[in-house]
Order: structure tokens, then C-alpha cells, then sequence
């Protein structure tokens, strides 16, 4: 017999609101890539050395991005994606290598173990293959001036990492799909993999690696004002970003020639 539980003052909306927002925080807070410490394939090609700087030292963060939302979306976008390849294999066995772990840097580069997952590799054609997951705004802007050279630098490094494999990359490629849109929306961006471009990403990541070495912020924390930053409006989404802040050890100000920053800032 079904019995009825304890009786429970009917909520509100925006309480209804508010319970399922903090239990999605939470969640988001505690998910694997929001636990990750070590530097990834994804951050390497950051244009901020200071971004890069800080991560490397795990120094302790100051900002929590924001809304979770996109990236929440992104994530179950990249599961589900990764189930329609494997369910493809099924038929056409072995085409794509899916969510494969690849080592970049065995640290004789840029003196760090560098690993990574990658979404898929299509080993009929040989191609890296990335998903992203993006608004309207960011894919009219990669379409017009296009993608990020801090993706291209990723992509490539997955090539690397799979040559180190003993496969023969050929192409890298970034499947943009809309996160409101539907799926005719989806647009691709490739290139000839290029060992080059990974390589001297690694060697750049090494140079702030000795940067940090010889400055020592750590004991020396006035020497963060020598380790450059590449401000820009992407800053409000940086880990370590904190308006009007004096004290780099604490946080960067980040651009305050944008509006929208220099307002939060004031």
C-alpha cells in the first residue's frame, strides 16, 4: 500500500527555482573538468602567459566563471556525441577512436607531462576530430574571422599526441555545433595537421614554465607585475580574474578598457 510521505509546505516557484539551481551548482562544482588541476591540450594555447602562469602553480582561484549552464550543456553534449560514434562503430568497426587518451609531452619539450582526451580520431581518413559547443554570437564571429588559434593549438596537439601513437594524423578538425539551434547549424573548421604548430605551443609553455623558475612568484610574489597578461574581453571568464585588483597574487585585473569589465571593476 502506497503511503503518503511526510507533509512538505508546497514551494514557491522561485523556490522550486532556487533548490534545483543549488543542486546543479553544486553538481557542476564537483564535476571532473571542474576538478582538474593539472594543465590540458585545451589550455595550452591560451594567448595569456599570466592565465597560463597561474595555472601551472595551481595557484587558488578567485573566480567562479559564472553561470555553469554552457559548459553543463557542452559536457552532456560531448557524452552523447561520444555514444553516436561508438553505436556507428558497431557497424563500421574501429572508425573512430573515441575519447582516446593521448600523452603530447612525455616533458621534453616544454617540461611538463602533457596528456589529454580527445573527443574522436576517424581513422578512415586520419583526422582529429574536437567538438565545441558554442552560442550564436561565437559562431557567427569564428565563421566571419575564424576559430581561436588557442583551439587550433589543441587540435593539433591531439594530432601530436596520436602521432606519438604511431598513427598518421592528416587533418585536425573542429566540429562547431549551435547550443540553441538545431543541427543543420553545425559548422566545421580544418586544417592540414601540423606538428609545427603544437611543438612551438609546447616550447611557449616552457618559456613560462622557466619564467616562473627564475622569478619565483611564490616567495617573491611582487614578480607576478613580470609575467605579462594578454588582456581581453574573454578576462571576466578567467579562474583568476578579479576586478580593480592591485595585487597579482591575489588575482588580475584583467582589460579594463573593456566597458563591461571596467564597470564591474569600479
Amino acid at each position: 500500500m502506497f503511503t503518503q510521505p511526510g507533509a512538505v509546505e508546497p514551494d514557491s516557484n522561485e523556490g522550486i527555482k532556487r533548490t534545483l539551481t543549488d543542486v546543479i551548482m553544486a553538481a557542476s562544482a564537483n564535476a571532473p573538468r571542474s576538478r582538474q588541476r593539472r594543465i590540458g591540450p585545451s589550455e595550452v594555447g591560451d594567448p595569456c602567459p599570466r592565465r597560463l602562469a597561474y595555472k601551472l602553480l595551481d595557484w587558488p582561484t578567485v573566480n567562479d566563471g559564472g553561470d555553469p549552464w554552457p559548459s553543463i550543456v557542452g559536457t552532456a553534449t560531448h557524452a552523447w556525441l561520444a555514444d553516436a560514434l561508438l553505436l556507428h562503430n558497431d557497424k563500421e568497426p574501429g572508425r573512430f577512436l573515441i575519447e582516446s587518451p593521448v600523452e603530447v609531452d612525455d616533458g621534453s619539450v616544454s617540461g611538463y607531462r602533457l596528456s589529454g582526451s580527445c573527443d574522436a580520431y576517424d581513422t578512415a581518413t586520419n583526422t582529429v576530430i574536437d567538438h565545441k559547443v558554442v552560442g550564436d554570437s561565437a559562431l557567427r564571429k569564428y565563421k566571419a574571422e575564424g576559430v581561436r588559434e588557442q583551439y587550433r593549438v589543441q587540435a593539433n596537439l591531439y594530432g601530436l599526441g596520436f602521432e606519438r601513437l604511431g598513427f598518421f594524423p592528416q587533418t585536425v578538425a573542429l566540429a562547431f555545433y549551435p547550443r540553441g539551434g538545431m543541427l543543420g547549424g553545425m559548422w566545421v573548421w580544418s586544417e592540414p595537421y601540423d606538428r609545427q604548430v603544437a611543438l612551438n605551443a609546447l616550447k611557449r609553455l616552457g618559456s613560462v614554465r622557466d619564467a616562473l623558475v627564475a622569478l619565483d612568484p611564490e616567495s617573491r610574489p611582487q614578480m607576478w607585475a613580470h609575467i605579462p597578461a594578454a588582456a581581453t574581453s574573454a578576462c571576466r571568464f578567467c579562474p583568476w580574474w578579479r576586478p580593480a585588483s592591485t595585487d597579482l597574487s591575489v588575482g588580475c585585473p584583467g582589460d579594463l578598457t573593456n566597458t563591461t569589465q571596467a564597470t564591474k571593476a569600479a
